[in-house]
C-alpha cells in the first residue's frame, strides 16, 4: 500500500473514549465526500493501518478523523496518544460506498449514524453539493452518553453560520441526536424511533419512503443490520457503483 506521511496539526479529546485529530493533507490526495482512507502508524518498522472515514470536507486543506480509544486495540491504543507534530501514515487511495454517486436522485437524505459512524457524515454536511441535491438532509446520531455527542456545538452553532452555505444549512439540515443512558432532550435508540415513527413525528416529515427518501448508514454492525432490515421491509434497495439504489452502507468498518 502506498501512503503519504502527514503531520498531526491538532488533537481533541472529547471524553475518555473518543478523540479527533487533524493532519496536513497532501495536495495530490483527492477524495469524494463520504469516502475513507487507511491511516496508521509505523510500529516496529511496519505500517499498522486501519480504515477511517474522512471527517473534513473534500475542499479543505487539512484532513480530520474521529476515533474511539480502545485500550488494547492494536492501533487505537497507540493512536490516542498522538501529539501535535507526530507523523501519521495516510493511504493515497480513498474508497468507500457512502457517496452520492451510489444513490438515486431523491428528495430527503437521511444520514443514520451511531458512535463514530458520524465521521463520514460530518464531511457530507459540509459539502454544498449535497444541499443542492436534496430538499432536506437529516443527520441522526445515536449515542449512549451525552459526552459522546461529538461535534454537537459545531453542528448546532458553527455550521449554520458558515459564511458560504450557512443559509442552506439553516434551511435544509435537520440534526437529530439521541441518547440512551443520560438525560437528554431526545432519548432512546435510533432504530426504535424509526420503527415506531417517533423520529418522523419529531422532525415533522413523513415516514421513510423509497420513492422520495435516500439513506446512508454508518455505525456498529448490529445497528447496520437492524437498519438494513427496516429499510428492506419498506422496499428500499442497496445502491452500488454499478446500480444506484435508495440506501448505502459502509461495509468496510467494524468498530475496532
Amino acid at each position: 500500500m502506498s501512503f503519504n506521511r502527514e503531520t498531526v496539526l491538532s488533537v481533541h479529546h472529547w471524553n475518555d473514549t473518543l478523540f479527533s485529530f487533524t493532519t496536513t493533507r497532501d495536495p495530490s490526495l483527492r477524495f469524494k465526500t463520504g469516502q475513507f482512507v487507511m491511516i496508521g502508524l509505523e510500529v516496529n518498522g511496519k505500517p499498522l493501518m486501519r480504515a477511517y472515514s474522512v471527517v473534513s470536507a473534500n475542499y479543505e486543506d487539512h484532513l480530520e478523523f474521529y476515533s474511539i480509544k480502545v485500550q488494547d486495540g492494536p492501533l487505537t491504543s497507540k493512536l490516542q496518544h498522538l501529539k501535535v507534530g507526530d507523523t501519521l501514515l495516510v493511504s493515497r487511495k480513498p474508497t468507500g460506498s457512502l457517496i452520492m454517486d451510489n444513490l438515486k436522485a431523491g428528495k430527503n437524505l437521511y444520514l443514520l449514524s451511531t458512535g463514530t459512524g458520524l465521521a463520514p457524515f460530518m464531511s457530507v454536511v459540509r459539502d454544498p453539493e449535497f444541499y443542492e441535491a436534496f430538499d432536506k438532509i437529516i443527520l441522526t446520531h445515536g449515542v449512549r452518553w451525552n459526552s459522546e455527542l461529538g461535534y454537537f456545538n459545531y453542528l448546532t452553532e458553527t455550521l449554520p453560520n458558515n459564511e458560504f452555505f450557512g443559509e442552506q444549512v439553516k434551511d435544509k439540515l435537520i440534526y437529530y441526536p439521541t441518547v440512551t443512558r443520560d438525560e437528554f432532550s431526545t432519548q432512546g435508540r435510533l432504530t426504535d424511533k424509526i420503527r415506531d415513527g417517533k423520529l418522523f413525528e419529531d422532525i415533522n416529515l413523513p415516514a421513510l419512503n423509497p420513492e422520495t427518501d435516500r439513506v446512508m448508514i454508518c455505525g456498529s454492525p448490529s445497528m447496520l443490520s437492524e437498519l438494513v432490515d427496516i429499510l428492506e421491509e419498506r422496499g428500499f434497495s442497496e445502491g452500488t457503483s454499478h446500480a444506484p439504489g435508495e440506501y448505502v452502507i459502509e461495509r468496510a468498518f467494524v468498530e475496532k
